[in-house]
């Protein structure tokens, strides 16, 4: 990794009241002395300083800003660091960063390289540092909840003492293999079975308890189905409390599959309003019938809509992501209203009756069928196919191959897990090894 210093703007740049940006690297201290009145040989960390920002060639004033100076190792990157907090003009930001640009050995920082260094520097794993790209682009609370979560360190956490017993294991089985005539006691045969057993199944449990994380990245699929002129589209738009799309009394308006993004009680969701399913002749709503037939096949739920005053439902439809909804009730009397099913949530699109509850509804199938309640997500398809990897190996291990192959299959396993993480260390091995000896030894 170059040890160039490096800097960037943290925040959008354009009008605001304040901007931030940041410098990290060796050089920080020769920057401040720069582009400052700061006495670098008595700067505190961690305090904030109100200063001028001053071109170093012309001494002209650029802003008068706080400065804050983070001492390495304590600070975000490892490094020493320096954030200034200028006013968020167009023209303040355009001096300070040309400024920073023309001093020597000071450079942009590259996508991503503060959180790099970060890692290089052991202040984050790679878990961390992608839940905090989650939480970055966290859009619901849901989101921003897991994405916490993972930038805390449970990933890392969890993924870290299955490899810790796995390192351990596979220290026990390096020591023997220097001796190959001697067997291995019963207790630690029987202590290494455990551990493997145990590491098995919680991977597997761990793979099965994960079908919520790419749809909490990118929605969970919503597909309201129906006959024509059942208020499909009317939904939508009072689910979205906008005008998302057409809503027309002419049977066969809506001819594809049209998708919303919303945020339901803090979970994303992606609604798509459908074709009104139907028998025609019309060549082109018969292709949006079928995009709709397709949707629904692969849809986390259905709100199966009709409408109550002249249409019937669809009873074929799978009971248990089917959400049947009775649309138009405010057109009935109480009497018709009494002979709907007990069974079907009953609304009125357009006057906005009932729809509250159907939100509830949809919540509690999320949180019954999707949720998951250990609060470890697979959060990237990298770790998934690490674990299944690491899997293969531990279901290959045995204890009656050779040693050598023994250790081999927990060695790989381990390193399947330090993908994730990013941490593959040899050394971890020998100071298990070692460190169980006596002092002196």
């Amino acid at each position: 990794m170059t040890k160039n210093t490096i800097y960037a703007l943290s925040t959008v740049f354009g009008k605001s009241g304040v901007a931030v940006i940041r410098i990290s690297g060796n050089s920080v201290l020769s920057v401040i002395s720069k582009i400052t009145n700061i006495d670098i040989n008595t700067i505190k960390p961690r305090y904030a300083y109100f200063t001028d920002i001053i071109n170093p060639n012309t001494k002209e004033i650029l802003d008068k800003s706080l400065v804050l100076y983070f001492k390495a190792p304590c600070s975000f990157t490892g490094e020493d660091i320096l954030e200034i907090q200028t006013h968020g003009s167009k023209a303040v930001l355009n001096s300070v960063l040309n400024i920073l640009s023309s001093i020597e050995d000071v450079r942009l920082a590259e996508p991503g390289e503060f959180s790099k260094r970060a890692f290089y520097n052991n202040k984050m794993d790679l878990t961390e540092a992608e839940g905090l790209a989650d939480l970055i682009d966290a859009e619901t609370s849901e989101q921003q909840k897991y994405a916490i979560r993972q930038l805390s360190g449970n990933l890392k956490n969890l993924y870290s003492s299955w490899r810790e017993d796995l390192v351990k294991t596979l220290s026990y089985l390096e020591a023997f293999i220097d001796f190959p005539e001697e067997d291995i006691p019963e207790d630690l045969y029987n202590d290494i079975l455990n551990t493997i057993f145990k590491v098995k199944e919680n991977i597997t449990l761990h793979l099965k308890d994960n079908s919520v994380n790419e749809r909490l990245k990118n929605g969970f699929q919503i597909v309201i189905a129906g006959a024509t002129n059942a208020g499909k589209s009317s939904l939508i738009n009072t689910l979205a409390k906008r005008n998302a799309v057409i809503v027309s009394d002419i049977a066969g308006t809506t001819r594809d599959a049209i998708d919303i993004n919303l945020d339901i009680k803090g979970y994303p969701v992606v609604i798509t309003d459908t074709a009104g399913i139907r028998e025609t002749d019309n060549p082109i709503e018969k292709q949006g019938i079928e995009i709709a037939k397709e949707k629904i096949e692969t849809a986390d739920i259905i709100i199966n809509i009709y409408d109550v005053t002249n249409s019937s439902h669809d009873d074929t439809l799978e009971v248990s992501k089917t959400i049947y909804v009775a649309n138009k009730i405010d057109k009935l009397t109480k009497e018709e209203l009494n002979k709907i099913p007990s069974n079907h949530l009953k609304i009125s699109a357009k006057q906005n009756i009932g729809v509250d509850s159907l939100v509830d509804k949809i919540i509690d199938i999320i949180k019954d069928n999707f949720a998951n309640s250990s609060n470890y997500l697979i959060t990237r398809e990298r770790y998934r196919l690490a674990l299944e990897e690491c899997l293969e190996h531990l279901n290959t291990f045995s204890l009656d191959k050779e040693i050598e192959l023994s250790a081999e299959d927990i060695r790989l396993a381990c390193r399947s897990i330090g993908k994730i993480t990013g941490h593959v260390e040899i050394d971890e091995i020998l100071n298990n090894i070692f460190g169980s000896f006596c002092i002196g030894k």
